[in-house]
């Protein structure tokens, strides 16, 4: 596979802003495991081998448990995921398979337990980015463990 193009050197100020979202994001006060492990399913679903690689690096080099990475794509069935990260998972499922899913009640309705308000807009949020940033890395085709970012 050969990149298309070097999106952010092309446009850096709007990536740019993206990158002031994912960074505001990050310090909302959600639990960034959590925040990376959704990241992670989204990128399964969406089959984006640089968003995986980069985010199973980060909860890598955060100390995450190997099964927990692993065993992501099965979450359902592995009873190693907490009420709170099944919630946030389905939610992204939901999210990121919108067109079929048409975001049901249920998935919604699991998160009123673990998330506030406010949580879950992060949340959606969150998962709304991740969508976006794979449709950019595979439109442009960037390469797994090639820059694309400062600061990734």
């Amino acid at each position: 596979m050969t990149e298309r193009l070097d999106y952010y050197a092309t446009s850096p100020a709007l990536l740019g802003k993206m990158l002031d979202l994912e960074h505001a994001i990050a310090s909302s006060g959600l639990d960034r495991t959590l925040l990376e492990l959704v990241k992670i399913r989204a990128s399964q679903i969406n089959g984006c081998a640089f968003c995986l690689d980069m985010h199973l690096r980060i909860l890598q080099k955060a100390g995450e448990r190997t099964d927990r990475i692993v065993l992501l794509d099965a979450w359902r069935e592995a009873p190693i995921y907490t009420a709170r990260e099944r919630a946030a998972l389905g939610w992204t499922e939901a999210l990121t398979l919108v067109a079929s899913t048409h975001a049901p009640d249920d998935a919604y309705e699991a998160l009123a337990g673990h998330f506030t308000e406010q949580d879950i807009v992060q949340l959606t949020l969150a998962i709304a980015m991740i969508n976006g940033w794979n449709r950019i890395v595979m439109g442009f085709r960037a390469l797994p463990r090639a820059p694309r970012m400062p600061g990734n």
